[in-house]
């Protein structure tokens, strides 16, 4: 089991930055790849960054170049760096671990205003 606590979401003007942590407890050992999702009301959960054990990272095309994910894989942790934030970046942001299956957070909201 692998348990998921993420923290940093908020309201930010459009333009505005914020930073998303996670910190993972647990069977983190079996873990290759951490990321966050989010989730806007009525939508699918949908990809925004993910990270392997080695650093290779994947993006949303939504989000290149704004956004910036990282791991510190000593102390168990994921961050989601977001710069120049838009109203459409309005969502829950869920932090995921994978090992055999996908493990979730509960979730925060971040949400922009125009």
């Amino acid at each position: 089991q692998v348990h998921l606590v993420e923290s940093g979401g908020g309201l930010v003007q459009a333009g505005g930055s914020l930073r998303l942590s996670c910190a993972a407890s647990g069977s983190i050992f079996r873990v290759n790849t951490m990321g966050w999702y989010r989730q806007a009301p009525g939508k699918q959960r949908d990809l925004v960054a993910t990270i392997t054990r080695g650093g290779r990272t994947n993006y949303a095309d939504s989000v290149k170049g704004r956004f910036t994910i990282s791991r510190d894989v000593a102390k168990n942790t994921v961050d989601l760096q977001m710069n120049s934030l838009k109203p459409e970046d309005t969502a829950v942001y869920y932090c995921a671990a994978q090992d055999l299956r996908v493990y979730w957070g509960q979730g925060t909201q971040v949400t922009v205003s125009s």
